[in-house]
């Protein structure tokens, strides 16, 4: 699903349109179905405020699917207050290890578990901010902040919640390049205007951030009757976009190369649920979506440039994953292409800077990087798509 695959032969390979025209076919993408934006945002609110008691109550594995997370987030999860827990809906662990003294955002933090994951990984310097419309929701996460602070042995609490749609961060008071990382779990497929969304993040993110979040797509333009599914929404089955969609919203908001971390299926095992999504196939995916303007480029470019990981992030001291197909071993030089460079720190301007070391410059372009056609693929092995970007 890369923008940056070569044309295939008799083909024009996998570039997005011109900026104008990408404009205009993004004008219907992602947007709200025949349900109201205020129906949808009453529909989840009830969903996840007052129809679901805990997780156990879902009819389907779409917050359930993603494998597990690093040991350190592990244990910090068993030690996360029990009601937190129990009242989370996400479908991954979409938490970056590695981002000490960071500025954190969660789209849709729901009861907070991730938040709450994610103020022990920034420490006292860092600070996390969640942001949901579910009052129920809000009052489960402001509610134990202060046992977590004391937990963690901080001074203040760096944990903050606010109430507001995910769409207008605007008016939930984050403010333009106020946050170094977006995380979002199982969130963004609630919503009725999922371009605004990723416009947003892209907004409130600081030059060198990132959005890395996990959230549900499907493997094809869903019906309008699976759209309509109040059931469904709740389950975050029937906002799922078409994984090609997901593509072309992001790069149309300013993430020029989408990276896909991992993904897993995601079954129906309600059997009326079942007959309504018919032959369509889910998966949780986990993206990581850098904000590097004027860094990244539309395809995978040559400049002969080449990184080294210091093995300075935790639970990745021997080899560290950027992506589902770049695994960068510590101190073992690892050929990129420019917008691998960009990611990993090349000018300083990446959060992830400080871990690697880039070499090379961009004084000379040897061309397209020799990647392959980076299209997602559906292993039947596997049961589910690999993608992100091609180099």
């Amino acid at each position: 699903m890369s923008p940056c695959c070569p044309p295939k032969q008799g083909g024009s390979g996998c570039c997005p349109p011109p900026a104008a025209a990408a404009s205009e076919a993004l004008s219907t993408l992602g947007a709200a179905v025949p349900l109201t934006k205020e129906m949808t945002h009453d529909s989840v609110k009830e969903y996840y405020g007052k129809v679901l008691a805990t997780s156990k109550d879902l009819k389907t594995t779409a917050c359930t699917a993603a494998g597990a997370p690093p040991p350190r987030i592990r244990d910090l999860i068993k030690r996360v207050p029990r009601e937190v827990r129990e009242k989370f809906y996400g479908c991954g662990a979409p938490l970056p290890m590695g981002i000490d003294g960071l500025r954190v955002l969660d789209l849709g933090s729901g009861s907070g578990r991730d938040c709450y994951v994610a103020s022990a990984l920034v420490g006292e310097a860092g600070s996390v901010t969640g942001v949901d419309m579910t009052d129920e929701q809000l009052a489960v996460a402001r509610g134990h902040a202060e046992e977590w602070r004391a937990e963690l042995g901080h001074a203040e609490s760096n944990l903050k919640f606010v109430k507001g749609e995910i769409e207008y961060l605007d008016k939930a008071g984050i403010e333009d390049q106020s946050v170094d990382v977006i995380i979002s779990n199982c969130v963004v497929n609630l919503s009725p205007d999922k371009p605004r969304v990723i416009r947003e993040a892209y907004r409130v993110l600081a030059p060198g951030g990132e959005m890395y979040f996990s959230d549900v797509y499907c493997d094809r333009r869903l019906p309008q009757e699976v759209q309509e599914h109040e059931v469904l929404w709740g389950e975050c089955i029937a906002g799922a976009l078409y994984i090609e969609d997901f593509r072309r919203i992001a790069q149309a908001a300013g993430f020029t190369d989408p990276r896909v971390l991992g993904a897993a299926p995601i079954t129906v095992e309600d059997p009326e649920l079942k007959k309504v999504v018919g032959e369509a196939k889910f998966y949780s995916i986990t993206y990581r979506l850098f904000k590097l303007p004027g860094l990244l480029e539309d395809k995978c470019e040559d400049y002969g440039q080449f990184v080294t990981y210091k093995g300075t992030i935790e639970g990745s001291e021997s080899a560290y994953q950027l992506d589902d197909h770049h695994r960068i071993e510590k101190g073992k030089p690892f050929l990129v292409c420019g917008n691998t460079a960009a990611m990993l720190g090349e000018g300083g301007v990446s959060w992830l800077a400080k871990h690697f070391d880039v070499h090379g410059d961009r004084s000379t372009h040897y061309g397209l990087f020799d990647c392959g056609d980076g299209s997602v693929s559906f292993a039947a092995d596997a049961g589910a798509p690999s993608g992100g970007a091609c180099c």
